[in-house]
């Protein structure tokens, strides 16, 4: 989860965040490269006295600046198409969870895979004199989603009256909510641990307080937490 004064991006707890942190790092090294680049290059020109006044064009210097950046821009755009793609991508999930947003709480639909029965509760924000202090500000709910580790569990997203948006960047998840509309993406923890996320559309004057909890737990634990 976010921390106070943190810098970079959180720590991930899935396959997916993993590749984009790395795509991240990737782009960061390309601009950080053409930066200093364009940065050097406007010191040398500044600082030089020597001027070609009868320098009008080059056909050399006009390859260079198109085939430069489209080269750039390739060298961009692949990892990131890569990304996204995974992004859509879904598989064969062992469990499937419906997760509908309402003005200003979250409603959770998780099918039982070993006994078919259906689990339906709602997730709200954590009152403020509930709250034990052993999670961030606004970010507690009274209700979390369990998910077994190193399992892929589908999450269907719909809303239930405007639009949402379920996003759990710890996971590198962003899901809209569009009433009528069901998005699906596939949550894959990697270790157990609690993990916070919000909605980040804007969906009215309580749109900051409808957090997202979700615990990774061991794959034995979950199912017998189903079973009981």
């Amino acid at each position: 989860m976010s921390t106070w004064g943190q810098v970079s991006l959180q720590d991930s707890n899935s396959p997916l965040m993993g590749h984009i942190e790395s795509v991240h790092d990737w782009l960061m090294v390309v601009l950080a490269g053409i930066i200093s680049v364009v940065i050097y290059v406007s010191i040398w020109t500044f600082l030089s006295k020597e001027w070609n006044v009868f320098f009008f064009d080059s056909e050399w210097l006009e390859v260079i600046w198109i085939m430069f950046p489209s080269i750039v821009l390739l060298t961009l755009a692949f990892p990131s198409l890569q990304c996204l793609y995974l992004l859509e991508e879904v598989s064969l999930p062992k469990s499937t969870i419906k997760a509908v947003g309402h003005q200003w709480y979250w409603s959770y639909e998780l099918v039982s895979p070993t006994s078919l029965e259906t689990f339906l509760f709602d997730s709200y924000l954590l009152p403020k004199e509930w709250e034990t202090g052993a999670a961030p500000r606004l970010l507690d709910c009274d209700s979390s989603i369990l998910l077994p580790v190193g399992e892929e569990t589908r999450l269907v997203v719909s809303s239930g009256d405007v639009i949402h948006s379920w996003a759990l960047p710890s996971m590198g998840v962003k899901v809209d909510a569009i009433p009528g509309r069901l998005n699906q993406v596939i949550l894959y923890p990697l270790k157990s641990g609690i993990s916070f996320g919000q909605c980040s559309e804007i969906c009215g004057a309580n749109h900051s307080f409808m957090p997202i909890k979700v615990e990774a737990i061991p794959r034995e634990e979950w199912i017998s937490i189903l079973k009981g």
